[in-house]
């Protein structure tokens, strides 16, 4: 049983949608088509701007339609906490 819990919560949390407006870079590197160049960007341009919709990642460098819907299954966009 302890065994099945564990998974079921690893399970989960593996397919868990990153926050654009609140994961730090590490974690959004864990998306696939995110490496850390990207990530800093995305977190630079949040500190600015905030996310109001994922096409807003279309503004990074790097980030196109094709991208961005690959990205897209594993990205959400949460409430902005800029300073």
């Amino acid at each position: 049983m302890k065994l099945f819990l564990i998974t079921a919560v690893s399970a989960a949390t593996l397919f868990a949608a990153v926050d654009i407006n609140s994961a730090t870079a590490k974690e959004l590197q864990s998306v696939k088509g995110i490496g850390e160049k990207k990530a800093k960007q995305i977190v630079a341009f949040r500190e600015k701007n905030c996310f109001q919709s994922l096409r807003d990642l279309t503004k990074i460098k790097g980030i196109g339609e094709k991208t961005l819907k690959k990205l897209t299954p594993q990205l959400e966009v949460g409430p902005c906490r800029k300073k």
